[in-house]
C-alpha cells in the first residue's frame, strides 16, 4: 500500500464530496462533514482495492464505513441530517468511467455493424453490470449501518 495514494484519493474524495454537496444544495455549514466522508469512503475503498478486494466489494466496504461513521456523528450531533451526508460520502465512489463505456457499448450495438461482433455484446454487458453491482454494493452498504444503528432520537 502506497500512502500517498491513500492521501491523493482521500483529498480527491473530500474535494468531489463537497463539490456534489454544493451541487445538491445542502447547508453550507455541513460541506466540512461532508468532505470528511467523501475522503473517508475514497480512502477505504483505496485501502481495501490495494488489499485486493474487486471494486464492488470494496465499494460496500467503504460505504458501510461510511454509513457507520455518520450513525456515529448522528450520536453527537443530532441536528445534522444523515441522509444527506452519506449519500453526498458515496458518491464520488460511482464508477463514472464504466458507466460512460457501458452507454457507449450501448450505442455501439444499435449500429448495423456491430451487430456480427459479439465483443462488443460481451464489453457492453461486463460494463454494465459493474456499474449496477457496484452502485447496489453502495446502496447496500449505506443501507446495513441505518437498518441495524439507527439512534434513535427525541425531539
Amino acid at each position: 500500500m502506497n500512502p500517498e495514494h491513500i492521501i491523493d484519493q482521500t483529498l480527491c474524495g473530500a474535494i468531489a464530496a463537497a463539490g456534489f454537496a454544493v451541487l445538491f444544495n445542502v447547508n453550507f455549514r455541513l460541506l466540512p462533514w461532508c468532505a470528511a466522508f467523501g475522503g473517508l469512503a475514497l480512502a477505504v475503498r483505496t485501502i481495501c482495492m490495494d488489499s485486493g478486494l474487486n471494486l464492488e466489494g470494496a465499494s460496500f466496504a467503504a460505504a458501510l464505513a461510511a454509513g457507520i461513521a455518520v450513525q456515529l456523528l448522528r450520536v453527537a450531533r443530532p441536528d445534522i441530517s444523515q441522509n444527506a451526508l452519506a449519500v453526498v460520502g458515496c458518491i464520488p465512489m460511482v464508477p463514472g468511467s464504466f458507466a460512460a463505456k457501458a452507454i457507449l457499448g450501448l450505442y455501439a450495438l444499435t449500429t448495423s455493424s456491430a451487430t456480427s461482433d459479439p465483443q462488443t455484446l460481451v464489453t457492453t454487458v461486463q460494463y454494465t453490470l459493474r456499474v449496477a453491482f457496484t452502485i447496489g454494493a453502495i446502496g447496500t452498504g449505506l443501507a446495513i449501518p441505518t437498518l441495524f444503528l439507527r439512534v434513535r432520537v427525541s425531539r
